[in-house]
């Protein structure tokens, strides 16, 4: 099986009534992203922003688990060197995708499933979502336009509690923090996602996109900077020593030990 193939298996795709939704389809990983998926990613991106059918993009989890972030054997042995690699491409299309973009998370969401969700218009989630952003416990470094977003949404004293100490928080604490729209109860979830994301499906397109355009719109050269800037230096991180250590430790199930860096 080839990557394509591999990617196809991993995002299931489904179009109904004008809302398209990527699933990310990897529950014995927890849905960790590879390569692969990111580059799958690109073309809905592409697809759903210019095909007239499609109103809403949906992103979603299998298995009660929105994503644990990015695979890190994958990353570590594929580092993202350019604007050409495949997440650079997905982080860059969220900023500059036109139509509305929503987020159903249930289960944790971890690092860029955290991040991701910053530019989503419309996140909805389970009371069983958790949030969590631990570049620093990895010896990495913010990404995805996160150290600008963030701090933009919850404040810097928040922003520094998620980004330099890798807090987990619940989701009704995303929601009093603002990053996420509404907490939907666990046992409905299904029925009352499909009944806003049809509510927004109905409204007129060209209007959705012009009020995306205007509400998002000033921050979208920042917002690519930030991901370029952020890019660099999460390169060389996954390169450090830090890096080695805390993946070491994952591999040997024991507390990473960051003691002889400086």
């Amino acid at each position: 099986m080839n990557d394509a193939q591999a990617a196809e298996e991993a995002i299931l795709v489904s179009e109904n009534h004008g809302i398209l939704t990527a699933l990310f389809n990897r529950p014995r990983k927890k849905n960790a992203l590879t390569h692969a998926m990111y580059a799958r990613l690109v073309d809905l991106l592409r697809y759903a922003d210019s095909a007239s059918t499609v109103r809403v993009f949906c992103l979603r989890g299998a298995g009660n688990c929105f994503t644990s972030g990015n695979d890190l054997m994958d990353f570590i042995s594929n580092p993202p060197g350019d604007e050409n690699s495949p997440v650079l491409q997905f982080l860059h299309g969220l900023v500059d995708f036109r139509k509305p973009l929503a987020a159903a998370v249930e289960g944790p969401a971890i690092g860029v499933g955290t991040t991701m969700l910053l530019h989503c218009d419309l996140v909805y989630a389970s009371g069983t979502a958790v949030f969590q952003m631990p570049f620093t416990r990895l010896g990495l470094c913010p990404e995805a336009a996160s150290s600008l977003l963030l701090p933009k949404i919850v404040g810097l004293a928040r922003a520094g509690d998620l980004l330099l100490q890798g807090r987990t928080i619940d989701a009704a604490t995303a929601e009093r923090w603002g990053l996420l729209t509404e907490v939907l109860d666990p046992g409905a979830f299904d029925t009352l996602l499909e009944e806003r994301l049809a509510a927004l499906a109905a409204l007129p397109p060209e209007a959705l996109r012009d009020t995306k355009a205007l509400v998002r719109g000033p921050l979208a050269e920042a917002a690519h900077e930030a991901i370029r800037r952020e890019a660099q230096r999460f390169s060389r991180r996954l390169a450090s020593g830090e890096a080695a250590e805390a993946m070491q430790a994952f591999l040997e199930r024991r507390t990473p030990d960051f003691s002889r860096f400086e």
